[in-house]
């Protein structure tokens, strides 16, 4: 890292540096839409499950030699459209503070970038956690989070552990769009992750959600069908009914799905192992196997289980899938200090 960095003229004495870890979240209730692109506020709320397998780590430097902002993910320096992408993000941080120097980001991926397993809300979650302390704004986590959504929709999520509720909010108030632990997920619920394809998407999640807002006619319907899931998911959780948890969030991925299917011109993120995979674990709930799925934007399919489907889920799916494409993932945790953990 220090001879990639020397290469960009810049050297390694830096003054103050902070770094964290966030991990992922995977939405159980969908997050499709955009009633503000600039603000990024939701059209609904959303809520999700945070995974412990799946985690950014993001180191934030102050450097004394760097004219600009300088980015490094997974030990490549970025080049200067996606700099100056998260440089513009850094500012909404920076115009807050007495410190306006340019940083030095150094952020890890343990999570498949741009491929449907949110990595960009661990990513932004990260670097929000870095820049609050590095620039000493001090900000609490309900206002971090209208920060962090600024960057990615997401990633306002992935600054709590276990099941986070992510508020819409009213019109164009910025503050009332933020994120809150509903649940600690502190009991038998898991999720198996069946990675069918690890690569970057060919449509990006923004430029599908815009895409399907402007031309679907499914979409009108979609906001009251979320209001819907949403209360129905908030009594399933607090009374820990697994199945009706998953049955809630299989039909909400089912009808996100739709409204592409319904774009002009239509699109899909599903793949032919995409469709392999849902007809294998409807097929396994069939015999009577407790689990539901759910998926994102990108042809993953992520299947929500208890501690006993979990071996019946595994030897079957391991039938058609490789063993690296079948990944376990717990409640994850909120986000820490590297240095605390």
């Amino acid at each position: 890292m220090v001879d990639v960095v020397k290469k960009k003229g810049v050297k390694m004495t830096a003054m103050q540096q902070v770094a964290y870890r966030a991990h992922t979240n995977i939405a159980l209730i969908k997050y499709w839409g955009k009633r503000n692109r600039q603000l990024f506020l939701p059209m609904t709320s959303s809520l999700s499950l945070t995974l412990d397998a799946f985690y950014t780590e993001t180191r934030v430097s102050i450097e004394p030699n760097l004219t600009q902002d300088c980015f490094i993910l997974n030990d490549q320096v970025q080049a200067d459209d996606e700099t100056q992408k998260i440089s513009h993000f850094i500012n909404l941080f920076r115009q807050q503070s007495a410190i306006q120097d340019p940083v030095l980001i150094e952020s890890t991926n343990h999570v498949p970038t741009a491929a449907g397993l949110a990595s960009s809300a661990s990513a932004f979650s990260a670097l929000g956690l870095c820049l609050n302390d590095l620039l000493g704004l001090n900000l609490d986590t309900k206002t971090l989070s209208t920060y962090v959504r600024q960057g990615s929709g997401s990633a306002t999520r992935s600054l709590f552990g276990g099941f986070v509720l992510w508020h819409a909010g009213q019109g164009s108030n910025t503050t009332s769009s933020y994120s809150e632990q509903i649940d600690p997920a502190d009991w038998d619920i898991h999720m198996l992750v069946i990675a069918i394809n690890k690569g970057s998407k060919a449509i990006s999640s923004r430029q599908g959600m815009e895409h399907t807002v402007q031309t679907s006619p499914f979409y009108q319907l979609w906001p009251q069908e979320v209001d819907q899931d949403l209360q129905k998911m908030l009594g399933a959780i607090k009374a820990r009914d697994f199945d009706q948890i998953g049955q809630i969030a299989e039909h909400n991925a089912m009808k996100m799905h739709a409204t592409m299917l319904a774009a002009q011109p239509s699109f899909t993120y599903f793949q032919p192992d995409t469709v392999r995979a849902i007809q294998l674990v409807q097929g396994l709930r069939q015999e009577g196997v407790s689990c539901y799925l759910t998926m994102d934007a990108g042809p993953n399919v992520k299947v929500l289980c208890q501690s006993p489907s979990i071996p019946i889920l595994q030897q079957r799916l391991s039938q058609y899938f490789r063993p690296d494409q079948l990944i376990l993932a717990h409640p994850g945790p909120g986000p820490k200090k590297l240095e605390e953990i």
